[in-house]
């Protein structure tokens, strides 16, 4: 690729001062340690022991010496190194009358810190580059950005730009084609070509297989639902999930992914061949997944738009059926309850009125007379059997268990838990 990829701000920055260092830039990189104070004080003239001083600091923060042109240091860092060796700061504009000086200090400066070459250190930085392109989907820009920084905090020396922009772009192109060519030889061969066969427009269709593919779902139906697994199932059957990529950072498979969904087909078709065989199995590897996605979105858009509201007006319909089957039980409750109440404790002559012969106007009101009569032998037993305990007055129905007064009612022989008693003026719960 061109090698120059570099903004314009990336160029005019490159070895300069791209703004007025901040106080804490000051610190970090001018403020002078013991070794170069008493380096710098053993300069005779104090132009130099500031020039010296200047240089120090500079080639700390930029990874380059000012040595051609001084005009480009900042006033302030001037000021502050000045103060720091109680030099005048007017003293710099007379360092630059003997440029010799200004080598010999920098060579100097560079024995002192421990500052290397770049032709000793171009190996280590191939390798940085190398490492960045093959974990990383950093652009050309951001990779230069980065060398330049791992040159200035290994103290390597800046090379001209031009030598940096090309060590980036070959590192950046052989480690791409490595990834490539790496990915090619694990696709066997019947899934290369299943793969490239999707770049074709089949006969009678508007799009490729591969646009197919890549399109969700855009409708809410039952149809769509269909489309969706079948879509679903023919990604899984191409097989791209068996081919190991491990070795392959899941970041750079992303990125070749994002591509492959982005590009038109006649794009992917005339990319390289390695390169087109990494891409289409990044973008077949991301839709297995991403088919299954679309298709549990739909069906959870199905569940909650169409079957979940639909059930919920069938249950409502039915509970609005119920409701005049309700109305009516109630209204027979009602009259049951009010026959009951209604019944009176004795006859005129004093004798008890049976549970039997209440239960029988409870359901002569309640229930219709067919009904009743069928209900009626419910009691069992003999429906006028005298009850014991009330001296042979009353009778009792429920096979004789009932008493009237204080005796138990159970239709097992158990108590009860409320008794009403006629004859006695009062209701009287017996437990």
């Amino acid at each position: 690729m061109p090698v120059e990829f570099l903004s314009d701000d990336q160029v005019s920055h490159y070895g300069r001062f791209a703004a007025a260092p901040t106080p804490g830039e000051l610190e970090q990189f001018f403020r002078l340690d013991a070794q170069a104070l008493t380096t710098a004080r053993s300069k005779r003239a104090p132009a130099n022991r500031l020039g010296w001083a200047v240089q120090w600091g500079c080639v700390r923060m930029l990874g380059v010496f000012p040595t051609e042109d001084l005009s480009v240091v900042p006033d302030a860092v001037i000021r502050f190194v000045a103060e720091q060796l109680d030099v005048e700061a007017g003293e710099f504009i007379a360092y630059g009358a003997r440029r010799q000086n200004r080598y010999e200090h920098a060579w100097e400066v560079r024995d002192v810190c421990g500052y290397r070459e770049f032709s000793a250190a171009e190996a280590e930085v191939r390798a940085f580059v190398a490492a960045r392109v093959w974990a990383s989907l950093e652009g050309p820009r951001a990779l230069f950005d980065r060398a330049v920084v791992w040159l200035v905090d290994n103290r390597v020396l800046l090379p001209g730009i031009t030598t940096l922009t090309r060590l980036v772009a070959e590192v950046r192109a052989a480690e791409n084609a490595a990834l490539y060519r790496r990915l090619e030889e694990a696709v066997p061969d019947e899934l290369r070509r299943s793969m490239r066969d999707l770049l074709k427009v089949p006969e009678g269709k508007r799009v490729s297989e591969l646009e197919r593919l890549r399109t969700p779902p855009m409708r809410v139906s039952g149809a769509a639902m269909t489309a969706a697994l079948e879509r679903a199932k023919d990604v899984r059957g191409l097989g791209a999930h068996l081919v190991g990529t491990s070795v392959v950072p899941a970041a750079r498979m992303a990125g070749l992914a994002r591509y492959g969904m982005g590009s038109k087909a006649p794009t992917l078709r005339d990319l390289e061949e390695s390169r087109k065989t990494a891409t289409l199995l990044a973008t077949v590897r991301h839709l297995e997944s991403a088919s299954v996605d679309d298709a549990l979105d739909l069906l959870d858009v199905l569940m909650a738009s169409r079957l979940l509201p639909r059930a919920g007006r069938v249950g409502k319909e039915e509970k609005l059926k119920a409701l005049p089957k309700l109305k009516r039980a109630a209204g027979r409750v009602a009259k049951a309850v009010g026959a009951l109440l209604e019944t009176a404790p004795a006859t005129d002559t004093g004798e008890l009125v049976s549970v039997v012969d209440a239960w029988a106007a409870v359901t002569v009101v309640a229930l219709d007379r067919g009904r009743a009569q069928a209900v009626g032998p419910v009691a069992g037993g003999d429906a006028r059997q005298p009850c014991p305990g009330q001296h042979g007055q009353g009778h009792c129905g429920l096979g004789g268990t009932p008493t009237i007064g204080s005796a138990q009612i159970g239709p097992q022989g158990g108590r009860s838990a409320v008794a009403p008693v006629w004859g006695s003026g009062r209701a009287e719960a017996v437990l």
